[in-house]
């Protein structure tokens, strides 16, 4: 494997910045994305709608562990810092952010019922792979009322979208505006 260096920019200023990538790939310059929120303002919008719907009546611990644990799975670094720093915001400790990628591994960091939700943002997330397993929707559905289970379901359909709106688009991590 080689080490390469690839040539990208701030999709929101001129300066090109170095990114390292372990690839075979030639230095690239990369083009500008477009800015999905200021081109699609309605389908933003009603993505942001989703996303509140779903948060609905879900503790936002969980909400925060299922949009880390879909943006591990999705590759997308945006959403990543994004989650983390909003849960580090609400008290969130290092340990179990350190964990959620593993959470398998490491599951007596989280409640029985955290687990269900990681295992279903699993199976949703990776839903190409074998669908949605019984196993992994019995579980989450004996943790999680029934109007619960909807909103647990819709969130992790909303980080998916947002996971492939950032990486779509080429959002850099960190670059944030909220």
């Amino acid at each position: 494997m080689t080490t390469t260096e690839i040539k990208t920019h701030d999709r929101t200023t001129a300066p090109a910045t170095t990114v390292r990538t372990n690839t075979a790939t030639a230095t690239t310059t990369a083009t500008a994305r477009l800015d999905f929120a200021k081109t699609a303002p309605k389908v933003f919008r009603a993505v942001i709608g989703l996303d509140a719907a779903a948060r609905a009546g879900l503790d936002p611990t969980l909400v925060e562990l299922v949009q880390i644990r879909a943006s591990h799975l999705n590759r997308c670094a945006y959403c990543l810092h994004m989650h983390t720093t909003d849960a580090r915001k609400a008290g969130e400790s290092e340990e179990r952010l350190h964990m959620v990628a593993v959470w398998q591994e490491a599951d007596h960091f989280f409640t029985d019922r955290e687990q269900a939700a990681l295992a279903l943002t699993d199976a949703v997330t990776r839903i190409g792979d074998a669908g949605v397993p019984d196993e992994s929707y019995d579980r989450a559905a004996a943790h999680f009322e029934e109007e619960e289970l909807a909103h647990l379901l819709a969130l992790i359909f909303t980080i998916n979208t947002w996971n492939r709106i950032a990486l779509s688009t080429a959002k850099r991590a960190g670059t944030d505006e909220r």
